[in-house]
């Protein structure tokens, strides 16, 4: 099996409880998963990008694309399970999960991210930006987060923090989708039977990793990217979308 440095691997499912079928919903003529995808391309060449999948629709759609694709197991409890599921299929150092719901990511973030993963090969490297509109603050969908001086992740919370007594908005971050995993903190973090305590009440895959004892890198980039996390974010995406043109 061939050895890659790093890879950029997609994982996308049909079942999404807050939003079915999110992968193929449409934006301004193309599919979600297509946007992504084509970010991801300006930021590295095609052949290093995957989307894992279990589900054929989204399988048969990649292919119509010229998409690479790995399938997965049905039993992924989520994206990043589902990432160490596709590392048993390609092998490399260093494994870029870039979430299937930013159609609008600046493909610098990905390289910037990629570069920090090169610097740091052995951490885990997850990319965040701030908030700049009180209502993205207040909202459970974006999780917001709280690092320590040395930019080491203290914790990422759905809630609105930090805040003070009187829940004023003062400064905040949010998380942006794009990680840097090097392949052994992805066998420990698939070891688990069930999704660690606060991982299940916050909806986060990456407070498993703190969980589990490991320290994420947060990196500032760009705040261009806007998550779809429900079918109204799809408006805002296109919104911006119209804008840019």
């Amino acid at each position: 099996m061939k050895k890659y440095d790093h890879v950029i691997i997609i994982p996308a499912r049909y079942k999404s409880s807050r939003f079915p079928g999110k992968p193929l919903a449409q934006i301004k003529g193309k599919s979600m998963i297509q946007r992504v995808w084509e970010r991801c391309c300006l930021a590295v060449t095609s052949d290093i990008i995957f989307v894992a999948t279990d589900d054929e629709r989204i399988a048969e759609h990649c292919k119509e694309l010229g998409i690479q694709i790995i399938m997965t197991s049905k039993d992924c409890m989520t994206g990043t399970d589902r990432l160490f599921d596709a590392s048993k299929k390609i092998d490399a150092i260093t494994y870029i999960n870039v979430q299937g719901d930013e159609p609008l990511l600046d493909p610098q973030d990905i390289i910037d991210v990629i570069e920090m993963s090169k610097r740091e090969p052995n951490n885990i490297v997850n990319a965040m930006c701030k908030i700049n509109s009180e209502t993205d603050f207040r909202s459970s969908t974006i999780p917001k987060v709280v690092t320590r001086p040395d930019g080491r992740l203290l914790y990422m919370s759905r809630g609105a923090i930090p805040t003070s007594k009187t829940f004023e908005f003062k400064a905040a971050y949010k998380q942006v989708c794009i990680y840097a995993l090097p392949k052994n903190s992805l066998k420990d973090f698939a070891s688990v039977e069930k999704k660690t305590s606060l991982e299940e009440i916050e909806d986060i895959e990456i407070l498993r990793f703190l969980e589990l004892g490991y320290e994420v890198s947060m990196i500032e980039v760009s705040s261009a990217s806007i998550a779809v996390d429900i079918p109204e974010d799809v408006l805002r995406v296109e919104a911006a979308l119209n804008e840019m043109s």
